[in-house]
């Protein structure tokens, strides 16, 4: 089997999951390739998403580690098999893998769930907006670079899935740009929060508790709760975090910010508000 020069992160993914099952098994890299008989190799290129894994090894993976899951297997079943090439291929080698991953993450999303403290985030950001915030970049961008940027990230903005955000009162203030960009940022905010999939809430700066907001995080549902996956910005891209003690930490952070954030319609009259102020 060919081995992939830069699996994707969902690939990894997959190889994760089958590690975590093993060592819950309590077996070893070595046991299990005497077990499946291939070698010990195969057995780590698999577990890093190097190559890929059929149907029929997989759901013998399942059966030697004992994992009666039926709904996960079925889950990492179509993660194995799924061939698709979404429409982020088309920017494979123009971009950082970085963002394809994010890309298709969010494709085989079943919700999202976000939380911005200095930004709108990407997914409802104006054109002018998402300019602003490319051509700060240290260090700096190419035009083109920016605009493939953009192209990408409007790409991403035709989502249908359910989507939620926390918006802090400093993301909704800061000028990226200038008033004009501001304003309309604004505008779209108070149009998008009227779409059935898209539900928008405010954190004010008098709103105490501020410290539960204290970082942004992106929580994406997967096929099962237990495939689900926080993204987290860091300098160098993305970074996803899928433990389980992971995954706990930020539900709960995310549940924390929400419970103390604004209704959504007080949060719509918020955006008004500021709006009518520029």
């Amino acid at each position: 089997m060919v081995q992939r020069r830069e699996p994707t992160a969902r690939q990894v993914r997959l190889g994760t999951e089958l590690r975590r099952l093993r060592e819950a098994a309590g077996l070893t890299a070595v046991q299990s390739a005497a077990l499946l008989g291939v070698n010990r190799v195969q057995i780590s290129h698999i577990e890093l998403g190097l190559i890929g894994v059929s149907e029929e090894r997989l759901r013998r993976f399942a059966s030697h580690y004992a994992c009666t899951d039926a709904k996960f297997i079925e889950a990492l079943v179509g993660m194995a098999t799924d061939r698709t090439r979404g429409w982020w291929e088309e920017y494979r080698g123009l971009l950082p893998t970085p963002f394809l991953d994010l890309s298709e993450l969010e494709h085989h999303a079943r919700f999202l769930r976000h939380v911005a403290v200095l930004y709108v985030p990407g997914l409802l950001q104006t054109e002018d907006y998402s300019r602003a915030v490319f051509s700060s970049r240290l260090p700096e961008l190419t035009d083109g670079e920016v605009e493939l940027r953009i192209q990408h990230r409007r790409a991403r903005q035709r989502f249908t899935i359910s989507y939620e955000a926390v918006l802090h009162e400093a993301a909704l203030r800061i000028r990226v740009s200038d008033r004009a960009a501001s304003k309309a940022q604004l505008a779209q905010l108070l149009e998008l929060s009227e779409a059935d999939h898209i539900t928008l809430r405010v954190i004010p700066f008098d709103l105490e508790h501020f410290a539960r907001a204290s970082s942004t995080m992106t929580y994406v549902g997967g096929p099962l709760r237990k495939l689900d996956t926080v993204v987290r910005d860091a300098p160098h891209g993305s970074v996803f975090l899928d433990s389980e003690a992971q995954l706990n930490s930020y539900r709960t952070r995310f549940h924390k910010v929400e419970d103390v954030s604004l209704e959504p319609y007080r949060s719509r009259d918020f955006i008004h508000e500021l709006a009518k102020e520029l």
